[in-house]
C-alpha cells in the first residue's frame, strides 16, 4: 500500500517536472524568437527553395520543438519570399543572393512571381548564383535568370517540355461496383470524366494543348531573353531533347558550371573579395524575415493598410483549414476589412481550382458588397478557376499573371450509386419508406430513376445560367459572348486577356499597386495587413502538439494496405460538394 502511495506520488512529481520544464522551454524560445538578428556587412542571402510553395508561410510556433507527428514545414511562402527578396534588394548589407534548389514544387504563375522578383533584385546591381543537386523545368526557370547557374556534375537538367497529367477513377469504381451520375453543362466540363472514361475526351485533349502551349510559350520567351539564346534555337533544343546530359546544358550556353556546393563557395568568395580562409557570412531565409532595415521598420509605420485576403486551396463551406478555402472564413475577412478605417483597399489573391458553387456564391456576394464601400482588387496566382474565377469576377480589376490557369466557367454535379458495393461486396442492404416520391433524392444507397436525374439535371443547368449570366454582368460582356468561352473550358492568363476575363497581366504587386491607385494612396504611404489573420501563438504550439493529419493519413495507408487506393475514392465520394464549380481535374504540369 505505501509502495504503491509512493509511486503515485514520483509519477506526480515527474509529471509536476516535465510539465514545468515544457513551460520554461517555451517562454525561453517565446524570449528568442521575439529578438531581432543582426546582420554584417558583405552578407549573402540564401534562399533554399525546396518542397511546396504555398501562398502563406507555414510557421513552426517553435522552431526547435518539432512534433515528428505534426511536422512544420517553415519558409515555403511565397508571400514572404517576395517580401524577403525586396526588403534584400535595398539593404545594404546584402551583397546577393544564393538560390539553392532542390525540388522545388510550385505552379509556373508562383515561380514567375519569385523569378521577376529576382530580376527587380539585380537591378540593385547585386548577384544572384544559383545551384541545385538537379533542376527540373521549374527549378532552371527559376535559376535561368542567375547571373551563374552550378549544377552538381552526378546531377540532370530537365528541359524537354511540359506534361500534364491526369488520373482517371473508372477502373477502381468498376471494380467497386460503384455507379457515377454525373449532371453538367458545357463541352468542356470535363471534370467528370475521370469517373466516367479512362482517357481525355478530345475536349479536353484540346483545351490543354491550348492552355499548356500558352504557358510553354512564355517559358521559352523568358528563358531565351534571360540566357541570351535566339528563342528559335532554345525552342529547337527543347523538342529535339538536345539536353541529355551536363554537357549538352553547358555546350547549349543554358548553365555556366558543372560544379559543386563548395566550387559555389569559392564563386562567393571571390565576388565578396574574401580569402580562401575566410568565412561566407550567409544568412537564411528564415532567419532574414526577422531582421529589421529601415526598409521594413518604414513598412510598419503608415496607418493606411491595403488589406490583402488570402484564398489558397479548394473552395467549401465553413471555416475552412491549411489549403481549404473556407467561406465563413474569408467572408469573415472581407466584412472585418470592410468596416476598418484603417483599411483602405483590398487585395483578395487567389489560388483556387474551385470547389463548391454554394461557397463560391455566398463569397461572390460578400465581395459584392465590399466593392461598394472599397476596391477589391483580384490578384490571380497559379489557379484561380471555376469557383475561383466566381470570387475573382466580382472583383473591380483582375489581373493574373499570364501562365495562371483560368476560366472553367460552368458547374457540375456528381453523385455515387453505392448499392451494389454495399450489397455484393460487404453484404449490406438498405430499406426505405418515404413520405413523397422524392423524399430519398440523392441517397447513394439506392439507384437513380430516370425521374431524378431530370430534376437534377435542370438544377444544374440553372446554376450555369447562373454563373454565366453573373459573369456576363460582373465583365461587361454580352451573355451569348460569354457562353462562347464559358461551357468549362480552361485558359492561360493570357488566353484569359485575350477573350475579356482578365483586366491586367501583371504579379501581385501590379495588382497591389492597382489597389493602392484607386484608394488614392502614394507609393510609400501604405503598408500591407494580411488576412485571415494569423492564430494565437499558444493556439499554433497546441496543433503543433497534436497529431497531424498527414500522420494519420500515413497510418491508415500501413493499416490498409492495398485498400487504401479504394478507401481514398470512397472518402472522396463521401466529401464531394454534390454541385461544384471546379476545375476539369488536378491539374498536374511537370
Amino acid at each position: 500500500m505505501i509502495l504503491r502511495f509512493l509511486g503515485n506520488v514520483l509519477a506526480v512529481l515527474v509529471g509536476i517536472g516535465l510539465f514545468a520544464g515544457f513551460v520554461i522551454f517555451i517562454i525561453f524560445a517565446l524570449a528568442n524568437s521575439g529578438s531581432s538578428p543582426s546582420i554584417a556587412q558583405k552578407t549573402v542571402l540564401q534562399l533554399k527553395l525546396r518542397g511546396n510553395i504555398t501562398e502563406r508561410d507555414i510557421d513552426n510556433p517553435i522552431p526547435n520543438l518539432n512534433n515528428p507527428l505534426n511536422p512544420v514545414t517553415n519558409g515555403t511562402g511565397l508571400m514572404g519570399i517576395l517580401h524577403t527578396i525586396k526588403k534584400a534588394k535595398s539593404d545594404q548589407k546584402i551583397a546577393g543572393i544564393l538560390l539553392n534548389l532542390r525540388g522545388v514544387s510550385a505552379g509556373f504563375a508562383s515561380l514567375k512571381e519569385i523569378r521577376d522578383a529576382l530580376i527587380d533584385f539585380k537591378k540593385s546591381k547585386k548577384f544572384v548564383l544559383a545551384y541545385g543537386e538537379s533542376l527540373s523545368e521549374g527549378a532552371y526557370y527559376l535559376a535561368s535568370v542567375a547571373d551563374q547557374i552550378y549544377v552538381n556534375p552526378a546531377g540532370e537538367l530537365e528541359f524537354n517540355g511540359l506534361s500534364a497529367e491526369r488520373t482517371f477513377y473508372k477502373g477502381a469504381l468498376d471494380k467497386l461496383e460503384v455507379k457515377p451520375e454525373i449532371f453538367r453543362v458545357g463541352t468542356y466540363k470535363s471534370a467528370v470524366e475521370p469517373y466516367l472514361v479512362e482517357k481525355m475526351s478530345q475536349a479536353s485533349r484540346e483545351q490543354t494543348e491550348s492552355y499548356l502551349n500558352s504557358i510553354y510559350d512564355l517559358y521559352l520567351n523568358e528563358v531565351a531573353k534571360s540566357r541570351n539564346i535566339p528563342l528559335k534555337e532554345l525552342t529547337q533544343i527543347s523538342d529535339s531533347l538536345l539536353i541529355q546530359n551536363l554537357q549538352d546544358a553547358l555546350k547549349y550556353k543554358l548553365i555556366t558550371h558543372m560544379g559543386y556546393y563548395d566550387e559555389v563557395e569559392a564563386e562567393l568568395k571571390k565576388r565578396l573579395k574574401l580569402k580562401a580562409k575566410d568565412r561566407i557570412k550567409m544568412v537564411s531565409y528564415g532567419k532574414y524575415r526577422q531582421v529589421k532595415t529601415k526598409w521594413s521598420e518604414k513598412q510598419k509605420k503608415s496607418n493606411n493598410n491595403i488589406a490583402v485576403i488570402v484564398a489558397d486551396g479548394e473552395i467549401r463551406s465553413g471555416k475552412g483549414s491549411d489549403g481549404i478555402v473556407g467561406s465563413d472564413k474569408i467572408v469573415a475577412a472581407l466584412r472585418t476589412a470592410r468596416k476598418r478605417k484603417s483599411v483602405k483597399a483590398i487585395v483578395l489573391r487567389i489560388n483556387s481550382p474551385g470547389g463548391s458553387a454554394l461557397a463560391s456564391d455566398v463569397m461572390w456576394r460578400e465581395i459584392h458588397l465590399t466593392r461598394k464601400v472599397k476596391p477589391v482588387i483580384a490578384s490571380m496566382s497559379d489557379v484561380a478557376a471555376s469557383g475561383g474565377y466566381y470570387i475573382a469576377m466580382a472583383c473591380d480589376t483582375i489581373v493574373a499573371q499570364p501562365n495562371t490557369i483560368t476560366g472553367s466557367i460552368g458547374i457540375f454535379s456528381v453523385y455515387f450509386d453505392v448499392s451494389k458495393l454495399m450489397k455484393d461486396k460487404i453484404g449490406i442492404t438498405t430499406d426505405y419508406v418515404n413520405t413523397g416520391e422524392f423524399s430519398a433524392l440523392g441517397n447513394p444507397n439506392k439507384p437513380f430513376t430516370d425521374k431524378e436525374r431530370n430534376i437534377i439535371q435542370r438544377g444544374v443547368e440553372r446554376g450555369y445560367e447562373k454563373f454565366t449570366s453573373k459573369a456576363a454582368k460582373d465583365r461587361g460582356m454580352n451573355i451569348d459572348k460569354l457562353k462562347e468561352i464559358a461551357s468549362g473550358r480552361v485558359w492561360s492568363g493570357s488566353e484569359g486577356k485575350a477573350n475579356g476575363l482578365v483586366d491586367i497581366l501583371g504579379s501581385f504587386d501590379d495588382a497591389v499597386q492597382i489597389a493602392a491607385k484607386k484608394a488614392n494612396l502614394k507609393p510609400g504611404s501604405y503598408k500591407l495587413q494580411y488576412f485571415p489573420i494569423e492564430k494565437p501563438f499558444f493556439d499554433k504550439v497546441r496543433e503543433n502538439l497534436g497529431v497531424s493529419a498527414k500522420a494519420r493519413q500515413q497510418a491508415m495507408k500501413q493499416e490498409l494496405g492495398e485498400w487504401y487506393t479504394y478507401f481514398k475514392i470512397l472518402k472522396k465520394i463521401r466529401e464531394t460538394p454534390r454541385v461544384q464549380a471546379r476545375l476539369p481535374y488536378d491539374i498536374v504540369i511537370k
